[in-house]
């Protein structure tokens, strides 16, 4: 199993917007073979020193089988449909893929 960590940058103001799309396609995700899991996080004051809080950021918090299930998803119909929907909104992503220590 893989642990990815995509977050997302959304342009100011842009982020009821963006979930409202994104939320819209978790359905068809869950459905993928090889998803486990696929959730769209947004930060939470902790009252943390160390937290690093952003209003603009919406991190997705994934589990996939595999790399393979991973790359698929990537490719699917519902992700490029998704990416065309959400490329005005959308400053920049930054991916961590993971794995078991």
């Amino acid at each position: 199993m893989i642990h990815v960590i995509a977050s997302i940058r959304v342009k100011a103001g842009g982020v009821p917007a963006f979930l409202e799309i994104f939320k819209a396609n978790v359905p068809r995700v869950k459905k993928e073979h090889g998803c486990i899991g696929y959730v769209p996080t947004v930060d939470a004051d902790a009252g943390l020193p160390a937290q690093n809080r952003d209003e603009d950021r919406v991190t997705i918090i994934e589990q996939w089988a595999s790399l393979e299930a991973l790359h698929a998803h990537l490719k699917s119909a519902h992700m490029l449909a998704y990416r065309e929907q959400v490329k005005d909104l959308v400053k920049g992503v930054s991916l961590n893929v993971l794995k078991e220590a």
